[in-house]
């Protein structure tokens, strides 16, 4: 019998894994609710950044297939879950789309499925939340007639080096059938699977990932602003404390943070602590604070730089550069861009942007189209804001050829954060 798996949601986590699973020699059901999303899969073309449409081809070649049947969940032997848990209005996931995934499964869940949670979220769901969900839909019991564990996705849009063959998974199942079931589905296309304890434990350690690198961004950019009113560079200090080879792991300040795991995943632990023990997560809270500042500074140091020139930001000309969350890929979740853009258009500046990923850009106050003359761009504007220093840009011609060039990446010798 051959080895089958369907793969519930085929976007920036969910298709790279399939793809990954394909390559194991699986069959891979790529199971979505969008039929936009489906027909283009199974024609070969992709809506994931990482992944080429001849990538889709090669895939669809090895047996994949794109479906909005969920009857393919009988056939498999393995399902996994990798469906959006975004912020809900109280600050916790909202697992609605989780939920509806559970439930879909258990209307088709037979005896002996390993059914794996990657969806990110708070410590407890898989045990609390989708376990009595299946059971309920397929009258089977978790533990017995099927297998249940969490596997926490480590994707990284747009990194060359590390993608999910080689990058350390971790799986804590509901018991060690479950655990051993999960360690054989992943190490068939993954290089190193590591066993954690439980569920909760590998929930949580996906969070503490994320919280730790949230936390340090937060510190550096509450540096960047005190460093800069005492007249101290902080890339030199940042340069130099980079320089020891123990105890010191370098985070450089910006315009804020973005994607969709520092600004959010943080909130589920600190979500579940206060619902829990009635106490908050005070480093979450304070890190959200800093960080979430960090538009507006950077709004207000614009503004500074414009006065210097005996310019108000109303009716200045503001070109924005890169405008994604990270550099060399075309994703805007939750980018801090969004936040600086729509600040300074309330402000009245007039506001331009350019980004060689990004046609079209969706802000709270409108949507903006991209400049297609870059050097014409620069030329008439009164301040050009490197927001996401991408590597198509050549930042020395930039700053060059604009009339005030403000750096918020710390990539050139001009004026910085």
């Amino acid at each position: 019998m051959g080895r089958e798996v369907t793969i519930i949601g085929q976007g920036y986590v969910g298709l790279p894994l399939a793809q990954a699973a394909t390559e194991g020699g699986w069959t891979v059901h790529g199971l979505d609710v969008s039929d936009r999303i489906t027909s283009a899969l199974n024609a070969g073309r992709s809506h994931v950044g990482d992944l080429s449409d001849a990538d889709i081809a090669t895939m669809l070649d090895a047996g994949y297939r794109a479906t909005t049947d969920p009857s393919v969940i009988t056939r498999s032997q393995v399902v996994v879950i990798c469906v959006p848990t975004p912020l809900g209005d109280g600050g916790g996931p909202d697992l609605a789309a989780v939920r509806g995934a559970a439930s879909t499964i258990g209307r088709y869940l037979k005896a002996g499925t390993l059914v794996l949670l990657e969806s990110t979220t708070y410590p407890g769901t898989t045990e609390d939340v989708l376990a009595p969900i299946l059971e309920e839909g397929s009258g089977l019991k978790a533990g017995q007639g099927f297998e249940v564990a969490f596997s926490p996705e480590r994707v990284n849009p747009g990194d060359p080096v590390y993608g999910i063959k080689n990058t350390p998974k971790l799986v804590g199942g509901m018991g060690p059938t479950a655990t051993k079931l999960a360690i054989d589905f992943y190490s068939s296309f993954v290089d190193e699977v590591v066993p954690l304890s439980g569920p909760k434990e590998a929930e949580t350690a996906k969070l503490l990932e994320n919280t730790f690198r949230h936390v340090n961004i937060a510190l550096v950019n509450e540096m960047a602003k005190f460093c800069h009113e005492m007249g101290i560079d902080i890339w030199e200090v940042i340069r130099g404390a980079g320089t020891k080879p123990f105890g010191f792991m370098k985070f450089t300040p910006g315009p804020g943070v973005g994607g969709h795991c520092i600004p959010i995943d943080p909130n589920y632990l600190a979500f579940e602590v206060k619902n829990q023990l009635g106490y908050p997560f005070r480093f979450v809270e304070l890190a959200q604070e800093i960080n979430n500042s960090m538009p507006d500074y950077v709004v207000t140091r614009v503004s500074r730089l414009l006065n210097d020139q005996s310019r108000s930001v109303r009716g200045a000309r503001v070109l924005l550069l890169g405008v994604t969350y990270k550099p060399d890929i075309a994703d805007q979740r939750e980018s801090p861009s969004i936040a600086v853009a729509d600040r300074l258009r309330e402000l009245g500046a007039e506001v331009s942007f350019h980004d060689p990923y990004v046609s079209n850009w969706r802000l709270a106050s409108g949507v903006l189209e991209r400049v297609e003359n870059l050097d014409d761009a620069l030329q008439g504007s009164d301040v050009a804001v490197l927001l996401q220093a991408h590597s198509a840009y050549d930042l020395r011609a930039l700053q060059d050829k604009a009339s005030l060039f403000f750096d918020t990446r710390g990539k050139t010798d001009g004026l910085k954060l």
